[in-house]
């Protein structure tokens, strides 16, 4: 067994946690001393790209921050979830158990309830309530998003300890309007006018917009009170698996 230093483990300390997010609200939360925020756009490509830039020596974890889909229909908008594991169609990853329970133990927040669960990764994003249904049953996972699998695969290949929080954005019962989905831009941004033009072409989309962007300013609020105790929990840990 190779014996760990206390310069060693100083120097370790001393690099940055990665911390992947897909839109820019949240990597504007997510920002902070001792971490290096980057965003995908919610483009998986794009963030295989990104990911195969770092030096895996040059981190010394990595979370995965952001929103999800509810798939688990007991979950509502603002919970939040501590991955238990990532599953995804080509591959299954646990997530470091000392960093997901220092997560997971700080209090909760209000209304923002705080679980354990499994989150899925795909691809595409999850519009409809009979598409979240068949990935529930199929995978068993409580949540959705399109970049924690990109990065727990990363973290493994490289050694890394992983963790991801995500909180409920659109809750299983929810179908997330198409119009929305098509609207972000390559920098992580809404395009306002893409969706004024889809609201004017289709405008019985409008009452399903509106409870969208209720339920995502309801996740992004759950971000933000939970962001301020993100650092205490990486403090309480030294990432170890």
């Amino acid at each position: 067994m190779i014996e760990t230093t206390g310069e060693d483990a100083a120097q370790q300390i001393e690099k940055p946690v990665l911390i992947v997010t897909g839109l820019k609200q949240e990597a504007r939360i997510a920002a902070g001393p001792g971490l290096t925020v980057i965003c995908s756009s919610s483009n998986p490509v794009q963030l295989r790209e990104m990911m195969m830039s770092f030096d895996p020596a040059s981190i010394r974890g990595i979370v995965s921050f952001g929103v999800a889909g509810g798939l688990n229909p007991a979950l509502r908008s603002g919970d939040i979830v501590i991955a238990s594991e990532i599953i995804a169609s080509k591959g299954r990853w646990l997530a470091a158990e000392a960093l997901s329970q220092a997560l997971y133990g700080l209090p909760e927040q209000g209304a923002h309830r705080i679980v354990r669960g499994v989150l899925a990764g795909v691809e595409e994003v999850v519009l409809g309530q009979t598409a979240k249904a068949a990935l529930r049953s199929a995978t068993g996972a409580d949540a959705v998003d399109m970049e924690s699998h990109i990065a727990a695969r990363y973290a493994a290949q490289h050694s890394l300890p992983f963790a991801a929080l995500r909180v409920i954005s659109d809750p299983a019962h929810r179908a997330l309007p198409a119009i929305a989905a098509a609207a972000l831009k390559a920098d992580g941004n809404v395009d306002v006018w893409k969706v004024m033009r889809g609201i004017a072409r289709s405008p019985s989309q409008i009452r399903a917009l509106v409870h969208s962007g209720r339920d995502f300013n309801r996740a992004l609020r759950g971000l933000r009170s939970y962001r301020s105790r993100l650092d205490g929990a990486m403090a309480m840990t030294a990432l170890g698996r």
